[in-house]
């Protein structure tokens, strides 16, 4: 990646980083991106997330022409027009599926917590029950 398209990935990922919505798409260039989060965040959760994806997508990618960072609850990618490993000729059916895989995602972790958090209350009334 050219030191100009390293700045305009940088401009991109600080302005999908201040969006404030669920999902944020931008582009600079040759340079696009992609942001989202499960909408059970509320939208400063969703902007934490966000911020801590592309922060390491920033420091984790380096240079390279494009990249992708999944959380638990949120996603970020950025891309070089030509750089990414797709040919294009799929891209919006591509970017559907990796909508869902990144709803799916956040979905499966909200679930194993809401399942630890129950295995806790349910041993909490038993310790009491016991007493």
């Amino acid at each position: 990646m050219t030191s100009d398209a390293l700045t305009r990935r940088d401009g991109l990922m600080d302005y999908l980083a201040s969006g404030g919505q669920y999902y944020r798409v931008g582009g600079s260039g040759k340079v696009q991106g992609v942001a989202q989060c499960v909408q059970d965040l509320s939208p400063s959760e969703c902007q934490d997330c966000l911020s801590e994806a592309i922060g390491r997508l920033k420091s984790d990618c380096g240079s390279a022409a494009w990249g992708d960072m999944f959380l638990g609850k949120c996603y970020a990618r950025y891309s070089e027009r030509g750089g990414y490993s797709n040919n294009g000729s799929n891209n919006g059916s591509n970017d559907e599926v990796e909508k869902t895989l990144a709803i799916l995602i956040g979905l499966i972790a909200g679930v194993a917590v809401l399942v630890v958090f129950l295995s806790f209350l349910s041993k909490l009334a038993e310790d009491r029950g016991g007493k």
